[in-house]
């Protein structure tokens, strides 16, 4: 399975073509490899000149391992069981490594080019052997909407019997001028729609990745229904609430309230577990470590939420374990739900290679409980050692405690507190953390935003980058 994106930098242009290294997050001199489910994802660059730069995703899957991966339903003992185009053709897998590889890329983020992340580009997508129920002429319908200038190559059957035909496979260009981000996005919803199947079960949490993947471009589209049915794999209750939340993008599934009726202030703790959400789903992590994860309020998020296929929640308490373990109700729980949780005792001042390589790491309130002369050594032992693709860290800003009449001036929020960071510290000990150890950095607010001292809670998310 082979994806190539290929970018000219126009001319005049202040930058040359190489430039789309930076908003991939991926280096045009390295070979990168990624693992993804029964099999591996390769990056590299066949061509990186100022003039043009082509980066190619290649999908490689072991076909003995489809066969005995548990996601395959049907008939074990069936041929076809065995012998199919999964390991060939351009699906959901293929999808799912997108997602996976260029996670940061189709967030529209780049620090190094904030403005050609943010505009239209040139681009000229290939997408070898794209299994196509409904023909060229439904590639063009998915596609040309979009702006692209589509071509749609039929594959034969067999191209010594011109008498069989065509396979329902084509080979696809697409050129346009276009958002990377936006590239991405719909290349992900869109792959497993033409195949109109997907290599995993479909449960609530799809209808919230198609909203986000589809921002922008799904809820005008003339084929929007028919990507909604093919892409929640024609559930149809789930693909009714996708359908309601496309046509009213601020509906949350919940019962709309009486504008006249007073509505209570959400609690500051529930707006920092769902910017941790957020920001978690922002990077599409699904194995999470939550360090120091006290009595296991955000692990009880992340357990209800399928997106997250792995957790394990840290604390040097074992009696906040036990809690939590209790909160989980992991004892009644069923096998599929105990196998997704670990809860471990282990402090963030050490080094433990159980949380290594995650995709994410959240530290919810966690460094100001740590003695600023211990602060580098949790930094070693989370950013140097664990190495998780991605962190999630949130703290108090001390600039906005003089807005709480109850904290005498130069008074902490709580007891246990060892320091507090001002808004300038926090970023000032963010941007070090990830300077040493090789991550970008981005902030963000929470909570109710004072326009003189900012946000009662800080958050900065650390991404990992490409080596």
């Amino acid at each position: 399975m082979l994806i190539t994106l290929s970018y000219s930098a126009p001319e005049g242009a202040d930058h040359d073509s190489t430039a789309f290294g930076f908003l991939l997050f991926k280096h045009p001199a390295k070979l990168q490899s990624f693992d993804v489910t029964v099999g591996q994802a390769h990056v590299f660059y066949p061509e990186a000149t100022p003039e043009r730069t082509t980066v190619a995703l290649m999908l490689e899957l072991d076909p003995v391992e489809l066969a005995r991966s548990r996601r395959f339903t049907g008939d074990a003992f069936a041929l076809a069981h065995y012998v199919n185009d999964r390991p060939y053709a351009s699906s959901s897998m293929m999808a799912v490594a997108l997602g996976k590889v260029f996670r940061t890329a189709m967030t529209g983020r780049s620090d190094s080019y904030p403005e050609l992340a943010a505009g239209t580009i040139p681009l000229v997508v290939t997408v070898a052997a794209v299994p196509a129920r409904g023909g060229a002429e439904l590639v063009r319908e998915l596609f040309e909407p979009l702006g692209w200038s589509v071509t749609a190559d039929p594959i034969p059957l067999d191209p010594e019997r011109a008498d069989w035909g065509d396979s329902r496979f084509v080979d696809l260009r697409l050129e346009g001028s276009i958002r990377l981000a936006d590239a991405l996005n719909q290349l992900y919803v869109l792959l497993p729609v033409l195949d109109d199947a997907k290599h995993y079960w479909v449960s609530d949490d799809e209808v919230g990745k198609l909203v986000r993947a589809g921002e922008g471009w799904l809820a005008d589209h003339p084929q929007k229904d028919l990507i909604t049915r093919r892409y929640l794999r024609h559930e149809k209750r789930i693909v009714a609430d996708a359908a309601a939340r496309l046509a009213n993008p601020d509906a949350d599934g919940t019962v709309e309230e009486d504008e006249n009726q007073p509505r209570a202030a959400p609690r500051l703790v529930d707006q920092r577990a769902d910017a941790v959400m957020r920001a978690l789903h922002d990077v599409r992590a699904h194995r999470v470590a939550d360090l120091g994860c006290g009595e296991g309020a955000l692990l009880a998020r992340l357990l209800a939420d399928s997106a997250f296929t792995e957790i394990v929640g840290t604390d040097v308490s074992s009696r906040s374990l036990t809690i939590a373990e209790r909160r989980l109700d992991l004892r009644r729980a069923p096998d599929r739900v105990r196998e997704r949780v670990r809860l471990l005792q282990s402090s963030v001042t050490y080094q433990d290679d159980r949380i290594a390589g995650m995709d994410a790491a959240v530290l919810m309130e966690v460094i100001e409980h740590i003695d600023l002369d211990r602060l580098p050594a949790a930094e070693r032992a989370v950013w140097g050692l664990a190495q998780p693709e991605a962190v999630v860290v949130t703290t108090p800003n001390a600039d906005y405690n003089a807005l709480y009449p109850a904290l005498p001036a130069g008074h902490l929020r709580h007891t246990d507190h060892r320091f507090e960071f001002t808004r300038d510290e926090f970023q000032g000990w963010a941007s070090r953390v990830a300077g040493e150890y090789g991550y970008s950095v981005e902030f963000r607010t929470v909570g109710e935003v004072d326009e003189r001292l900012g946000s009662p809670t800080q958050l900065a998310l650390f991404l990992r980058e490409a080596r």
